[in-house]
């Protein structure tokens, strides 16, 4: 099979890093076939940098993001959906289905040179991996940190791949905050699998979250998973998980916060019964995977 990648990069003030990001993929040992780096009004010379590396780059183009109507929140773009509205102002760019595997990338992050060889390989092995990718390591406060991820459940949104089969199926990508989480829970109810390969690990130029504020990043985070119809006890508990980032303690009280405002302020959620009861049905196999032995056969 005749595999064609798309790669699509959106971007706001990403002169800092992009640069060393197209390196990195001009280096690729399977570049991909089309990189759409896609402006979203950038207030620094992004757009300007984004056209010289076209001119350098043959598989480069430079866009800007359409005139959209304004942000629900113009003080939060991450949630205000600003980045899933301009990957897909990039897709709806050009005839996407022509390529058979589609990624969002963020302008931030430094791929190792293997990283599109190894995820077209894990999509050829699998006809049935819908959505892939790997793991972000940042620097933060001096000290190298690699995050860690349920594998089969999820695949961060900075990186991410899919087969043209699940990106049509799942309906693509929806422009709402939790976007992330909601694509990956539609493509295994639609029979995909999604995984993240933990020995392919990009580097990540801006640390998670800090793109307008850490603790903003964590409140996001819970609101999130009240959109996406993570239950209150499974909140709780992944806010101690939480609570160990930096900044210590807030950010499990930031992610709690979060959770409790978009409950109270009755945020939309997905109304799919069938994907509140896939993600309820994930999150009781996870539990009992992570119980002893004795503890399982208990309960089973």
């Amino acid at each position: 099979m005749d595999r064609r990648l798309l790669v699509i990069s959106p971007v706001r003030n990403e002169t800092e890093h992009l640069e060393r990001v197209a390196r990195a993929l001009a280096a690729q040992s399977r570049p991909p076939d089309r990189w759409l780096i896609v402006d979203d009004h950038s207030t620094d010379d992004t757009h300007a940098l984004a056209a010289r590396l076209a001119r350098e780059i043959p598989f480069v183009v430079a866009l800007r993001a359409p005139e959209q109507p304004p942000l629900s929140d113009p003080r939060d773009r991450l949630a205000s959906a600003a980045a899933p509205r301009t990957f897909n102002s990039g897709l709806q760019s050009l005839d996407w289905r022509a390529f058979t595997h589609i990624s969002k990338l963020d302008g931030d992050m430094e791929l190792p040179r293997d990283y599109f060889e190894r995820i077209l390989a894990e999509f050829a092995a699998d006809p049935l991996l819908g959505m892939a990718g790997g793991l972000r390591r940042e620097l933060v406060r001096g000290r190298w940190h690699l995050e860690r991820v349920p594998p089969d459940h999820h695949v961060n949104g900075a990186l991410k791949c899919y087969s043209r089969e699940c990106l049509e199926a799942i309906g693509g990508v929806e422009e709402r905050l939790g976007w992330d989480i909601i694509d990956e829970t539609t493509a295994r109810m639609r029979g995909f699998r999604t995984r993240t390969f933990e020995d392919l690990v990009a580097i990540h130029h801006r640390p998670w979250a800090s793109a307008d504020g850490t603790l903003r990043g964590r409140a996001r985070y819970g609101a999130s998973a009240y959109i996406a119809r993570f239950p209150a006890y499974w909140v709780t508990a992944r806010s101690l998980k939480v609570a160990a980032s930096t900044p210590a303690v807030l950010s499990g009280l930031a992610f709690l916060y979060g959770y409790a405002r978009a409950a109270l302020r009755r945020t939309p959620r997905v109304e799919d019964k069938e994907f509140r009861r896939t993600v309820r049905r994930e999150l009781r196999g996870r539990i009992r995977a992570r119980l002893p032995l004795t503890s399982r056969a208990a309960t089973g």
